[in-house]
């Protein structure tokens, strides 16, 4: 059992959370800080707590025991990010507790995070005792989005609250009234009708489907934003360059462990000291990278020269998280990648993993029949389910978000049969 702390600014945010949430049942067993990177590289820093019920103790196994509750809130602003009562049981005395109202919660949500209902978050899912919304904009989707997860107990005691992802404020936003059709976008529907290889793991088998790579254009229909994976890591860095060498460098790479949790102080995080997560990722350091992704492939790699593509670097943790793709891509659904780890300070490489060893499992699968259905035929056969959503989209350039259309389809064509199903059933 671990005593409070000290320091009187995080004892005020310890009772703080157990007034909140009505932990007089509870003790604190440990508490840390964490930092994280906002949407505007901003630093943001949390104290997360695990409260334990006052007759538990931690597992053998090292594990939390049923009831604890794991709190992270913002020191700045004391808003909540997270609140998991483990194994949905809540030893709570006059916490957080609902009716299965739709109205209460929605209105606690509102108290909770400052954000307004139908304005901008909406209802996404809902069950029995669960509840998950989604950012919008006057009820429009937003592309980055951000989340808010509700669960309660039959007793109505909260079990689990997230926040997580953006809610846009209006000043970032440039409204408009959406005007964009299927038919303004000719062409492009085409376009964005691709050949993948999809994996039916039940039967061990590869087959080839048509479908649509879904992508944002703006209401004016002059342009396209891709969909980005990372569409969140506004911090990103596209190089797209492709890495030669003479020589092969005869001595293996050592690997070195990595510390995904960074060991931070009260002064750090009340001072809101930034994080070296926020600082630019320089022309120099760059090319230092640059050197050390080469230096590695030419050790672990070094027959392949060309073969591979320094895709994107970032910054997390304190290190830069560069990844390279395969020169030749595929129709496969999961391209081969190489993720390097390197060392913000040294700017040396500490680690990489390569998900080639990931993709070994498809190596048993049945290879796919001829495909016997050209694009055009596909694209008939799909056209009539096509759909164009409108989206509030962050654009990285304009550094707000503007209204596009979604090109998206939720069917695929099978290469080989020519039959039309939905892709959530494959």
């Amino acid at each position: 059992m671990r005593s409070y702390p000290i320091d009187v600014r995080i004892n005020e945010l310890v009772e703080f959370a157990k007034k909140k949430f009505g932990l007089n049942n509870y003790y604190l067993q440990d508490y840390q800080f964490y930092r994280s990177i906002n949407f505007f590289n901003e630093t943001v820093y949390t104290l997360s707590m695990e409260w334990f019920p006052n007759h538990a103790v931690l597992e053998e196994d090292g594990s939390n025991p049923e009831g604890t509750a794991s709190i992270e809130l913002d020191i700045t602003s004391r808003k909540i990010k997270s609140a998991i009562f483990v194994m949905g049981k809540s030893f709570a005395i006059d916490g957080v507790k609902f009716s299965n109202n739709k109205d209460d919660v929605i209105k606690w949500v509102e108290n909770e995070t400052g954000l307004q209902f139908g304005t901008q978050f909406n209802i996404h899912k809902e069950n029995e005792g669960e509840f998950y919304f989604m950012a919008c904009v006057d009820g429009v989707s937003v592309s980055p989005s951000g989340y808010i997860d509700v669960k309660f107990n039959a007793d109505g005691k909260l079990t689990l609250f997230s926040i997580h992802g953006q809610f846009p404020s209006k000043n970032l936003i440039k409204e408009g009234k959406f005007t964009l059709t299927l038919d303004r976008l000719g062409d492009l529907k085409k376009e964005q009708l691709k050949l993948i290889e999809s994996h039916l793991y039940d039967q061990k088998k590869i087959i080839y489907i048509y479908a649509m790579e879904e992508i944002f254009v703006t209401n004016d229909g002059e342009t396209t934003i891709k969909f980005e994976a990372f569409a969140d890591k506004s911090q990103f860095l596209k190089i797209n360059q492709t890495i030669y060498w003479d020589e092969p460098i005869n001595k293996p790479f050592k690997r070195k462990k990595i510390r995904w949790v960074e060991e931070l102080t009260a002064e750090q995080a009340f001072s809101c000291e930034p994080s070296p997560d926020s600082f630019p990722i320089t022309k120099v350091d760059q090319e230092k990278c640059m050197m050390a992704v080469k230096n590695l492939l030419r050790m672990e790699y070094p027959n392949e020269s060309g073969n591979w593509i320094l895709n994107f670097l970032y910054r997390d943790k304190g290190y830069i998280h560069v990844t390279l793709k395969e020169n030749k891509q595929n129709n496969r659904l999961f391209q081969r990648k190489i993720k390097v780890m390197i060392d913000g300070t040294s700017l040396q490489v500490v680690n990489y993993m390569d998900s080639k060893l990931l993709l070994n499992v498809f190596d048993n699968f049945q290879e796919p029949p001829l495909i016997t259905i050209s694009k055009d035929q596909a694209y008939q056969k799909l056209k009539q389910f096509f759909e164009l959503r409108p989206f509030y989209v962050y654009d990285l350039n304009r550094k707000h978000y503007v209204l596009c259309g979604k090109l998206d389809c939720h069917y695929g064509v099978n290469a080989t049969s020519g039959e039309v199903r939905a892709l959530d059933d494959l």
